[in-house]
């Protein structure tokens, strides 16, 4: 349905999208930012059949859509070569599962070394210079998928996506100790430790934070768990479980004790509907750096 042809990204309006204006397929249905609308309005950034038109066009099935989605960007992230591990890729996004020991992008000017400086290189190996967009985080000794948006349409729509809960992100942690129920939910809002510049804490005036949890296997002195989340507060999951008693193994900063080189947390799944497509995605992260073997994780959403 879609065609990249240089900096222009083509496809033919499918039915479902017959009736639209284009201005309700780029607002309503993509969540296109006001300055993006705004250039590609001023730049003639949005074609019908390779006509300029009125962005209260209708559009109809079979017509051509063309968008100025690859324009050159500036941007601080220095591309860098490094291997990726990639779980997923078309014209619009990219999932890339990340290794455990590297940051998600950088954190001041010039830094290389992050995951974000090598889908810089990858992206303009592919002739595309926009910005690198990351729709979400790991911190940086979690492993496991994490999607980037190509373009910044895909980055807008995906964010939405994200707040509405429309991607769905699972994980697999090793925890110290056996867990008193085999499911549950961890609701304790989480907030800033004012004692620790990066550690946060369950605190009564913190945000609210939500996470689902199911043991999947225990062993002696320990839980494998999968979870999932309704927010995504930093270290939410950490945080959570060392609420409960259980940190996770080798998290020394929230408990954990250091019998592993890294905390045992893995983002093990993500899974959603593609906004430029229709399609579902599914992408499983596989991973040889866990201090157990993981089972394959159920296709259905645990709540």
């Amino acid at each position: 349905m879609w065609t990249r042809k240089g900096d222009w990204l083509e496809c033919s309006i499918p039915n479902f999208w017959s009736g639209l204006t284009i201005e309700q397929l780029l607002k309503n249905v993509w969540a296109a930012s006001k300055k993006l609308a705004h250039r590609w309005r001023m730049e003639h950034g949005v074609k019908r059949n390779g006509e300029a038109v009125s962005w209260q066009t209708v559009l109809r099935e079979r017509d051509r859509l063309q968008l100025h989605a690859y324009a050159p960007e500036p941007s601080l992230t220095v591309p860098e070569y490094r291997e990726l591990s990639l779980l997923w890729e078309d014209d619009h996004l990219l999932v890339v599962n990340k290794e455990a020991g590297i940051d998600v992008h950088p954190s001041e000017p010039g830094q290389t070394g992050t995951l974000a400086n090598a889908v810089s290189f990858y992206l303009q190996s592919q002739a595309i210079l926009t910005k690198v967009r990351h729709i979400h985080r790991l911190d940086r000794d979690t492993s496991g998928a994490i999607l980037f948006a190509k373009h910044p349409l895909a980055g807008a729509t995906l964010d939405r996506m994200l707040a509405q809960r429309a991607i769905k992100r699972t994980y697999i942690a090793l925890v110290h100790g056996r867990l008193s129920a085999k499911s549950g939910t961890i609701s304790a809002p989480i907030g800033r430790d004012r004692h620790h510049p990066t550690r946060r804490r369950v605190s009564r005036t913190g945000a609210r934070a939500v996470t689902h949890y199911r043991v999947l296997e225990t062993f002696p002195a320990a839980s494998l768990v999968e979870l999932t989340l309704d927010t995504g507060r930093t270290h939410q999951i950490r945080v959570h479980l060392a609420h409960l008693g259980h940190p996770l193994v080798g998290d020394t900063l929230y408990g954990g004790q250091p019998v592993f080189h890294r905390h045992a947390l893995h983002a093990a799944k993500l899974t959603f509907r593609h906004p430029f497509t229709n399609e579902e995605v599914v992408c499983l992260a596989p991973t040889d750096d866990f201090p157990v073997p993981l089972p394959s994780v159920d296709s259905k959403e645990h709540r």
